[in-house]
């Protein structure tokens, strides 16, 4: 008999707000949290705006000392988790459990570090290099040092199935605690802004001048973001037990692969990967009652999704609502999915579906219920969480109010 797994602590770093309550507010007001970029000089690229997250202070989660020693994307990570960790009533003593397991998803991993050796290199040559992004560069320092600040010995995993990496981490901490290989599980997602990817994103023509729009018929392409998701997942019976919030359970997760082409997504590999979500989750397409799309704003996503939700939920396409809160946070990368994650677990717990912002024009290839511009007020009963990433790796997660 299967466990039932829920989430019972949220934490978020984003462009559109830091902490839960600060999200969800701009989340469903529509606020766009996209702006010129600062973190770098844009002046020799054809795009200058991104999702940003520009008053993020990591020394109100981390002691100073910590901060220079350590990437972006792992700040964002521990500040996420700080926060999911507050949220769900859990203290020093309960994080002296042996078997509370790390699980995050990235893009980029610290390619911060990465790229601040090679500009000191090509100015100053090897000595000039200090020693510690050396260390700190490979993306599995990520949820070590998660580990290491708040002292958690079980197991510590890092994904690097790019866009979709968030959901491959929440769904492996779903596994370990079925499993009973954990007994608590931090798993998100984390990226911060990247000079490689905003320039390789440039290089392909797949950046927006400046905003997201999924699903219009006039979209242009992503808006790079940055940001960080961490959601604590446990046992029913042991949130129950602590009394801890519970937002939603997860009913299971799904993953495929197009195994077509790795930057143009093919609708067949994510009709697959929604399949296998609710086949896990033992329910029916008709189950559904709102969609989180990936909705990258790219026109050969959106209408590769679209078509694939189609194939799945047949003339229900157009009763679905569907939005993409890429369109006002931006895509970040490997914490896409795991932010997304934490906007349906908000928007089951309020029954409030955030909207799909900067939609204009219809577009007949993507003929759905796409919530645009104003969020709405729908029970929630079920949401699907979908994640598409390059390479044609999916990742869907299936989650369910839980009734009191």
């Amino acid at each position: 008999m299967k466990r039932k797994i829920v989430i019972t602590g949220l934490g978020v770093v984003s462009s559109i707000g830091i902490g839960r309550d600060a999200f969800w507010e701009n989340l469903i007001k529509g606020k766009s949290g996209i702006s010129r970029v600062t973190a770098f000089d844009t002046s020799g690229h054809s795009r200058h705006y991104g999702g940003e997250v520009k008053d993020f202070r990591p020394e109100n989660f981390l002691a100073k000392k910590k901060i220079k020693l350590m990437g972006r994307a792992s700040q964002l990570a521990i500040a996420a988790t700080h926060l999911a960790l507050s949220d769900a009533n859990l203290g020093i003593k309960e994080l002296t459990n042996p078997e509370i397991c790390v699980c995050i998803g990235t893009t980029m991993g610290e390619s911060q570090l990465i790229e601040y050796m090679s500009r000191t290199f090509a100015k100053s040559g090897q000595k000039e290099i200090n020693e510690y992004p050396i260390y700190q560069s490979p993306a599995n320092n990520i949820p070590s040092n998660v580990a290491i600040e708040f002292k958690l010995r079980g197991r510590n995993r890092i994904f690097t199935t790019a866009c979709a990496a968030g959901n491959y981490a929440i769904g492996y901490g779903f596994d370990l605690l079925q499993s009973e290989d954990a007994d608590i599980v931090i798993a998100g997602g984390s990226d911060a802004f990247s000079w490689i990817a905003f320039t390789g994103f440039n290089k392909i023509g797949a950046i927006a001048p400046e905003k997201c729009q999924p699903f219009d018929k006039n979209r242009k392409g992503i808006i790079p973001g940055e940001g960080a998701g961490m959601l604590i997942l446990e046992t029913l019976e042991q949130a129950r037990k602590r009394k801890a919030p519970i937002y939603a359970e997860i009913l299971g997760y799904g993953l495929s692969c197009d195994a077509h082409h790795m930057t143009n997504p093919q609708e067949d590999g994510m009709a697959q990967c929604m399949v296998n979500a609710l086949r896990e989750a033992s329910l029916t397409p008709e189950d559904v009652c709102y969609i989180n799309a990936h909705g990258t704003g790219t026109i050969h996503n959106d209408r590769a999704e679209c078509a694939a939700i189609k194939k799945i939920f047949g003339s229900r396409h157009k009763r679905i609502p569907i939005s993409s809160i890429k369109s006002m946070l931006g895509h970040t990368m490997g914490a896409a999915s795991a932010i997304e994650a934490l906007a349906c677990c908000l928007a089951i717990k309020n029954d409030i579906i955030p909207p799909t912002v900067n939609y204009e024009t219809p577009d007949s290839e993507c003929d759905i219920d796409c919530v645009p511009n104003m969020a709405r007020r729908q029970k929630v009963n079920v949401a699907l969480n979908n994640g598409f990433a390059f390479g044609g790796n999916n990742a869907c997660l299936v989650l369910r109010k839980v009734s009191n």
